[in-house]
């Protein structure tokens, strides 16, 4: 990521899946009300997106790096939107999320852009069992960037990246598609839709599999 004149940060991947990701998450959101969380929002682009086109909304941004919430921050003063509210400190792998953040509504949706590649698996265990204590019985939970199927990668250029992450740390790399779902049904999760995006990325929507 690159700096701007300030503390936003500008994300290439923002621009690159901003509206491919729009196109899924609409569907569900576009013309509702509630309150929607991002877990690991980085720079805070994709939700200052989201948040202009819904106004009847409430978009909860978060991260654990000081850099992200200094730009995630330094985006909503600049764009001036009513239904973005500042950064909370979440680290994913507690499932404590809500601890210093006081009490957090629960959520229409939560989402989670490109995190649980570049991350231990701590995390996607953390993000599901969070998402299972702050999720609306009728919410989803969205989940993009790349993964593979049966144990293999779905393009060589996801095999490489793949490659680049172990050799940054071993216990991070793309995750396979059946594992993460196994994780999300000990959370009482149900993968109910797999949607295929631009540069061989998927979006899953998990939904809880039986009401609390």
């Amino acid at each position: 990521m690159k700096s701007i004149s300030d503390a936003r940060l500008d994300a290439p991947a923002f621009h690159r899946n901003r509206a491919p990701i729009w196109s899924v998450i609409s569907r569900y959101l576009q013309g509702g009300h509630g309150d929607v969380l991002e877990l690991g929002s980085g720079s805070g682009q994709h939700l200052v997106e989201f948040a202009r086109r819904t106004p009847h909304i409430t978009w909860w941004p978060s991260d654990v790096d000081d850099a992200s919430l200094r730009s995630i921050a330094a985006w909503r003063e600049h764009a001036g939107l009513a239904n973005l509210n500042s950064p909370l400190r979440i680290d994913i792998a507690q499932t404590s999320w809500g601890a210093g953040n006081g009490k957090l509504p629960p959520f229409v949706a939560i989402l989670c852009f490109n995190v649980i590649h570049i991350a231990l698996w701590r995390v996607a265990e953390g993000l599901f069992a969070g998402a299972a204590q702050y999720l609306r019985d009728d919410g989803r939970l969205f989940l993009y960037g790349p993964f593979m199927r049966d144990g293999k990668h779905t393009a060589p250029s996801n095999a490489q990246f793949d490659a680049s992450l172990r050799r940054q740390n071993p216990l991070w790399g793309v995750r396979d598609l059946a594992d993460v779902s196994a994780l999300a049904e000990r959370c009482k999760f149900a993968l109910s839709e797999v949607v295929e995006m631009p540069a061989n990325n998927l979006t899953l929507v998990f939904e809880r599999s039986i009401a609390r």
